[in-house]
């Protein structure tokens, strides 16, 4: 399962990559990234997972960028 999300008030380069590594340590995640430029996310992940993953994912963005809102594009 692929899922696509826009993370609304992304302002950091070097946030963006951290926050990308984090989710692809997540257990289940397959693929993550993260585009600065287009301030869009998106996991690949297993499908009984990704709700589990998605408020992981969550909890890292707000880690690295507090202002930060993850929405599904």
């Amino acid at each position: 399962m692929k899922k696509t999300f826009r993370l609304e008030g992304l302002d950091c380069a070097n946030c963006a990559a951290k926050i990308e590594a984090g989710v692809r340590k997540l257990d289940g995640v397959k693929e993550a990234t993260v585009n600065f430029m287009t301030t869009k996310m998106i996991i690949e992940a297993e499908d009984d997972k990704m709700a589990d993953i998605i408020t992981e994912a969550e909890k890292i963005v707000k880690k690295f960028e507090p202002d930060t809102n993850m929405k599904k594009a």
